[in-house]
């Protein structure tokens, strides 16, 4: 079966993997990105390159936004030149970009009341080396109907897809995701400073502790970088911290009680203080660092 035409709006830390990932599989993207290296570097990848993020729309059976904030998210579909005016009923919207519930529920009402198209939220988990692979953990909420034309694109880049829900509930998920996600960096750290006071080889704790009840991605995979002080972007900082301070606000909404993730984020935005916003979530053991 003949794969959809996308049109494919942010091609950065997990966009452009999950471009290279596509385009061998037989998609035809049109790509855009704000930043012209982004730009190139699909170009390089087999991708068309647009002018302009509406322009990736014409032609196209399914939009992707891969973007880093809520605002951003807004102004492309609903901004100046926005991409809603250039969709059409058929087409699809996919969503990859952690937003708000709130914001999230109302962009698919908005696209479905203006150009009668279905949007699709599917934050995912994984970082860019599962977007590279296609093995990323994709967490939906849509209607019936614009799930289904979706769900064979979105199994080409996870190794797990679950329908979370109508509109939002993907969000939802993607929320409880990065509160577990976030305390869990914090425990890493504050192991990996334990192993170490201890004058243990703390960078054997993985390989000790494999198979236990302590074991988990987080142990195999961040730990290791975390012992090796390794905090070359995978996931910014400053992305963390900000999908924390969103499930803060979600979850005091709900009236819902996390004083672990209180904790965790309070310890982000004291890591982003001192100027390391710009590294890998797990640059998080610098503030238990004591040189």
């Amino acid at each position: 079966m003949a794969k959809p035409d996308l049109g494919y709006i942010g091609v950065g830390l997990m966009g452009l993997p999950m471009v290279r990932h596509l385009v061998p599989k037989g998609y035809r993207i049109t790509a855009y990105d704000i930043e012209a290296k982004q730009r190139a570097a699909a170009a390089d990848s087999g991708a068309t390159v647009a002018a302009s993020a509406k322009d990736c729309v014409p032609g196209t059976r399914i939009v992707v936004l891969n973007l880093p904030t809520t605002d951003a998210v807004g102004d492309v579909m609903f901004g100046s030149g926005g991409v809603a005016k250039a969709m059409t009923p058929g087409q699809v919207l996919v969503d990859f970009s952690t937003i708000t519930v709130e914001k999230g529920k109302a962009f698919a009402a908005r696209l479905l009341e203006e150009a009668g198209c279905g949007w699709v939220d599917a934050p995912v988990s994984g970082g860019p080396p599962a977007a590279g692979t296609g093995t990323l953990t994709v967490m939906a909420g849509g209607r019936a109907d614009d799930i289904a034309t979706v769900r064979p694109f979105l199994q080409d880049v996870s190794q797990r897809f679950t329908v979370m829900g109508e509109p939002g509930a993907g969000l939802a998920a993607k929320m409880i995701n990065q509160l577990i996600v976030g305390c869990g960096h914090v425990v890493m750290a504050e192991a990996l400073v334990l192993a170490e006071a201890a004058g243990i080889d703390a960078a054997r704790i993985p390989e000790c502790l494999a198979g236990g009840h302590a074991d988990g991605s987080l142990l195999q995979k961040l730990y290791p970088r975390m012992a090796a002080r390794e905090f070359a972007p995978q996931g910014y900082a400053r992305q963390l911290l900000k999908d924390l301070e969103m499930v803060t606000a979600f979850a005091a909404g709900l009236k819902a009680p996390t004083p672990m993730m209180g904790e965790a984020l309070h310890l982000y935005r004291l890591l982003a203080h001192l100027g390391h916003a710009e590294l890998d979530t797990s640059a998080i053991v610098k503030v238990f660092d004591r040189d």
